[in-house]
């Protein structure tokens, strides 16, 4: 009985000094990169001009999709979200990057560091299940192109963008709350955002249990969506080999490529950060995953699209061509 008396007793003095923690705990310090200071300055130069290229690769993408008659068709408009959503989502952390490679102090507030977490994994979410909806429109448009206006009409291609962002919105909000809840005794964050696993490891208590439905829920919807997009491109292959002519396998498999390269990069860098089932494995090889997903995947987007599709490099070809008019022959 006196056994349990004191394993109650230092129970509950261990979860009192974690509360006390955390209501006097009010920024988190932000180990990024430890490197020396000249290297900072050289990767700030690099960041920003990937960050700049980023917003105007995605923006190009935009006014391109939103100005020319030609590419207002369900795939554009979901490719124009994809570049909408890249946008959103470097702009979640690489500013915040920024500031603390040019600063001494690199901090971030409790509150700011909650809502990068639910905009991280919120933007995370909508890109995932937006790669997963888009196959299904290949699908329509190679199986079944009769009826594709039909079926993919400017109603349904709305839901379907409108159910990637709300449900994305919706299904990271309890995990974030869970998170926000927990009292925190480390100010420091072994990583250049903040990111779940990291923030785990400065929490006061054992977070076994919930890592281990982090690892669940992100094992299921991550399956969820790649094998909704597996079995759409099974159909979508076996048909495409059906066709007879060998340009019509070409301009199929072309149409198809880009996407299943983003889809590649995407869901291979989610699942090395976030399927596993101790989130506090291996931070430093985060940082590497956490820059190919947060810098470079928006950075390709619109390059990968661009670069191989025809419709899109002949407006974008025209638009240079209108605002550099070329030379008359006179002259």
């Amino acid at each position: 009985m006196d056994f349990v008396t004191e394993l109650y007793k230092d129970t509950t003095d261990k979860v009192e000094m974690a509360l006390r923690n955390q209501s006097t705990l009010t920024e988190f310090t932000l180990v990024s990169f430890p490197v020396i200071q000249e290297l900072q300055i050289l990767l700030f130069v690099v960041l920003l001009l990937v960050y700049m290229l980023t917003i105007t690769g995605n923006t190009v993408i935009i006014s391109l999709i939103w100005t020319d008659n030609r590419l207002q068709t369900p795939m554009y408009f979901f490719l124009s979200n994809l570049s909408f959503w890249g946008i959103l989502f470097t702009t979640t952390i690489t500013p915040k990057l920024l500031t603390c490679l040019l600063e001494e102090k690199k901090t971030i507030s409790f509150a700011g560091c909650i809502t990068q977490i639910y905009f991280s994994f919120f933007l995370g979410r909508v890109e995932s299940i937006l790669l997963a909806v888009m196959p299904f429109d290949r699908y329509v448009a190679i199986c079944n192109p009769l009826r594709y206006t039909i079926i993919m009409n400017s109603r349904v291609c709305l839901l379907l963008v409108l159910g990637c962002w709300g449900g994305a919105f919706f299904s990271v909000l309890c995990p974030i709350i869970v998170v926000s809840t927990l009292p925190y005794c480390y100010r420091e964050i072994s990583h250049f955002f903040c990111d779940i696993a990291p923030l785990l490891q400065a929490a006061c208590i054992d977070t076994h249990f919930i890592e281990m439905i982090s690892f669940l829920l992100s094992s299921l919807v991550l399956l969820t969506l790649l094998v909704f997009t597996i079995v759409s491109y099974t159909y979508i292959i076996s048909t495409i080999l059906r066709i007879p002519s060998a340009q019509g396998h070409q301009k199929a498999f072309s149409t198809c490529a880009s996407h299943i390269t983003v889809v590649s990069i995407a869901y291979g860098s989610n699942i090395f950060m976030y399927v596993r089932p101790n989130q506090s494995h291996s931070l430093e090889f985060d940082k590497v995953t956490g820059v190919m997903t947060i810098v470079v995947t928006p950075l390709l987007n619109p390059f990968i699209y661009s670069l191989r599709n025809v419709n899109v490099k002949e407006v974008l070809r025209e638009s240079i061509s209108r605002i550099v008019p070329s030379h008359s022959k006179g002259t």
